[in-house]
């Protein structure tokens, strides 16, 4: 008896060392838990009470749906899906070509994923009123109002808006980890981020009820996300990349290299000025009404200043640093003043928009700067880009906020109540209210990311094997490259051998074939 179950035993953890198995036993848990959670959705939904709330008091008319705001709502909504093809062609340009069919694959399955996470609970933990940590109704979209709020757009409508916004969420996560990350383990985090970081901590400022959204006596302001987008997409990128640590032949500054050599400076900058056209969807878009005409465009013109200022910012900073104008610290440099004015561009004035550009063109550099001495292995910049400058742009609204301008409606804008801050004489209220919320979604969502991460490296895999980062993601991964009919030179600062790899690092090897070799 004895010895029939030390032989079982030894016949598991033989079949285990296979990584074959562990990722087929990985993808067979994942898929059964998937399954649990849809049987107690729908358990949820037809078999306990269900709770609507209603957007009119009993007996009154439901609220009326507005044409011209729901069409102005859908166009934004489809200019922000349109820089999901900025971001694989910025990711796949500044990456090297050995990643760009991965890079694709993972966009794309990412807005997958996005699309029914975000309908099957995300939307509801993140919109619906519950407590103000986590919504708790209207799940799959069920028993709630035909339109969203006061606004007049149709709730589906809205929804195809708001998921544009977790798909950015979701995209940027996996810039800092490009060149290393095993596919499976993509798609595990992409449901975790998409599913339950982003909309349960989005809650918290977005949700009609978030604690943040009601914070006393001065509530938190994002009007279009540096934080709830921009910052929680960059720090579960931060958290990924230390998890993952740098890609094999990575030398950092400090240790005599450089960065490894991007491959396509001319998709890469054509990505980040998509983008930019993408964002006159994300921040003017989220008046949610064409009413509002003086706010749409009071938001375009801050939108572009910003970036001018922080594009120019960046490429002078880069001159000065080392005597070359840097393209991609210049492209970085505008994406940077974008992601800080999201937050403030409804309550800033052109003069405070084109300083605050100035300020994001400065800190993106640091950024990169810093993760450099920390050997934190970010290829595109991302971290810099959404959770440093998206940071910056949350706090210059305590700095920046005219005192002028309160909130659109469906009618127009409501100046009953402005935002004003420190340099207009509005004191210290609303900076200390933006770093409250700033620094709490920020600290909460790297603990819940770093957690996440460790539990797909430590369950499944996270990490591809050395032999298949030396052969590169596309032939490892989906088995075809990028540009069949090129020959690549090689010239990519990655080991051609285990044997190049240093001893220490050997040991990231998972498959028996490679520690064979090693």
């Amino acid at each position: 008896m004895y010895s029939g179950a030390t032989g079982l035993w030894e016949r598991i953890r033989e079949s285990w060392r296979d990584p074959m198995v562990r990722r087929n036993a990985g993808v067979l848990l994942a898929s059964k838990m998937i399954g649990l959670g849809l049987v107690l959705l729908l358990i949820t939904k037809w078999y306990l009470p269900a709770t609507a709330y209603a957007d009119t008091a009993p007996g009154l008319p439901p609220p009326q749906i507005n044409a011209i705001n729901t069409v102005w709502t859908l166009v934004a909504a489809y200019l922000v899906f349109c820089m999901q093809v900025g971001f694989v062609m910025l990711e796949s340009g500044f990456a090297r070509s050995r990643e760009t069919v991965n890079i694709l694959v993972e966009g794309i399955a990412d807005t997958c994923i996005c699309g029914v996470t975000f309908w099957l609970w995300g939307f509801a933990f993140m919109f619906c009123p519950g407590t103000p940590w986590i919504g708790t109704t209207g799940f799959m979209l069920h028993n709630l109002a035909p339109t969203y709020g006061t606004t007049g757009v149709p709730l589906l409508a809205y929804w195809v808006f708001q998921y544009a916004f977790a798909d950015t969420c979701s995209t940027v996560t996996s810039g800092a980890m490009i060149g290393r990350c095993d596919f499976i383990g993509d798609l595990l985090y992409s449901v975790g981020v998409t599913g339950f970081i982003y909309p349960i901590i989005g809650h918290w400022a977005w949700g009609p009820d978030g604690w943040l959204a009601n914070l006393n006596p001065v509530n938190f302001h994002d009007f279009a996300g540096s934080t709830v987008v921009h910052t929680i997409g960059g720090t579960v990128s931060l958290a990924g990349a230390i998890a993952l640590g740098p890609r094999l032949g990575r030398v950092f500054n400090r240790d005599g290299g450089q960065p490894m050599k991007p491959h396509d400076l001319i998709i890469g900058a054509t990505g980040g000025l998509i983008l930019w056209f993408g964002w006159y969807g994300f921040n003017p878009g989220s008046t949610l009404s064409a009413m509002d005409a003086q706010g749409i465009g009071r938001v375009s013109f801050n939108t572009t200043i910003a970036a001018c200022s922080a594009g120019l910012t960046s490429l002078f900073y880069s001159y000065i640093k080392g005597q070359k104008w840097d393209l991609a610290l210049t492209v970085n440099g505008f994406l940077a003043g974008l992601v800080a004015i999201t937050c403030p561009c409804y309550w800033v004035d052109p003069e405070g928009a084109f300083l605050l550009g100035i300020g994001a063109g400065i800190v993106v550099v640091w950024g990169i700067d810093l993760l450099e001495y920390l050997r934190i292995d970010d290829p595109i910049g991302a971290v810099p880009v959404h959770m440093i400058a998206g940071i910056w742009g949350t706090l210059s609204l305590g700095l920046f906020a005219a005192g002028k301008y309160g909130a659109p409606t469906a009618t127009g804008a409501d100046t009953s109540s402005v935002v004003t801050g420190l340099f207009y004489g509005g004191g210290f209220g609303v900076l200390k209210a933006q770093a409250i919320g700033s620094f709490s979604m920020t600290i909460a969502t790297f603990v819940s990311s770093m957690a996440l991460m460790y539990a797909v490296k430590w369950g499944f895999r996270l990490r591809i094997p050395t032999e298949g980062e030396i052969e590169g993601l596309d032939l490892h991964e989906h088995g075809f490259p990028a540009y069949p009919e090129y020959v690549v030179n090689g010239d990519d600062g990655c080991p051609k051998t285990i044997d190049d790899v240093p001893i220490g690092r050997r040991t990231l090897a998972r498959s028996s074939k490679a520690r064979k070799v090693a």
